[in-house]
């Protein structure tokens, strides 16, 4: 079993200060009119964030194990919220951005399945809430 830890406090006003037990500090703040002063990324953002880099780290992982020749991905995530609190999200869309040099279509496809299914902790967990669906594009590497 792994414990992972993180301690937030509060600066002021909406602002508040994460850092990871790894040691690294992210700032987040609300929007000005919740009280916040836009001083850095909303925490439902952190959680999208936090979903896309899960699913990035688990695609490239299984494209390079796979031997395709990926050089680079981008991953666009857009999160609709309920509109009654809590505000979960309901509607998530993944779209991938995958550069490489004569991708193998099948392969890059199982590689976000067995993200989204199996490894993406992130992905599974907000799955509890969403439904999420997933675009993949293929772009030739120059």
């Amino acid at each position: 079993m792994t414990t992972l830890t993180a301690r937030i406090k509060w600066v002021e006003e909406r602002t508040f200060l994460g850092e990871s037990g790894s040691g690294h500090s992210v700032v987040m703040d609300g929007a000005p009119e919740t009280g916040g002063r836009d001083l850095g990324v909303r925490p439902m953002e952190m959680m999208l964030l936090g979903m896309g880099g899960c699913t990035a780290y688990d695609v490239v992982d299984i494209l390079e194990k796979s031997r395709e020749p990926v050089t680079d991905i981008a991953i666009e995530i857009e999160g609709t919220r309920a509109a009654d609190i809590p505000k979960v999200f309901t509607e998530i869309r993944v779209r991938y951005l995958i550069t490489g040099r004569g991708l193998d279509p099948a392969k890059v496809e199982r590689a976000v399945n067995l993200s989204a299914d199996k490894y993406c902790s992130a992905s599974i967990m907000m799955g509890a809430t969403a439904n999420i669906t997933h675009d993949i594009e293929i772009i030739e590497a120059e």
